[in-house]
């Protein structure tokens, strides 16, 4: 038998701070937060989500090692990188570089880095040409 993964679901990010997080995305990217289980959060992208974890306190089962800012996400945008970068600038987010030429899963993409609160590399991307 083979397995067949079709897509992915979540993934789980260890924070320092949830709340603060939460804050970060919504007010910088406008990803909301839900809560499940009663008082766990997660960051809601429509069909997926990024579950928090608190720094200490992981929920189990986890990852072997857990540390905030050990991630690189990339999120995709319908606005053009300028745009992006003109509100990251408004919010006086710091840009580690912008544009970048680089290839995402589809083909390739215009992108912007910077740092969330926990130091996790963020990419925000346009595709400029995608794969058929």
């Amino acid at each position: 038998m083979n397995i067949k993964i079709s897509h992915i679901d979540h993934v789980v990010m260890t924070v320092k701070d949830i709340e603060a997080t939460c804050r970060f995305y919504w007010d910088i990217l406008g990803i909301p937060s839900i809560t499940y289980k009663e008082t766990r959060k997660s960051l809601w992208l429509g069909t997926q989500k990024i579950n928090l974890h608190p720094h200490g306190s992981e929920y189990t089962p986890h990852a072997n090692v857990t540390s905030p800012g050990t991630l690189d996400l990339c999120f995709i945008t319908e606005n053009t990188i300028h745009e992006v970068v003109a509100h990251l600038n408004a919010q006086n987010i710091p840009i580690e570089e912008s544009p970048v030429e680089t290839n995402g899963a589809r083909g390739k993409m215009c992108s912007v880095y910077f740092r969330d609160p926990d130091l996790n590399l963020i990419e925000i991307a346009r595709y400029t040409h995608i794969n058929k």
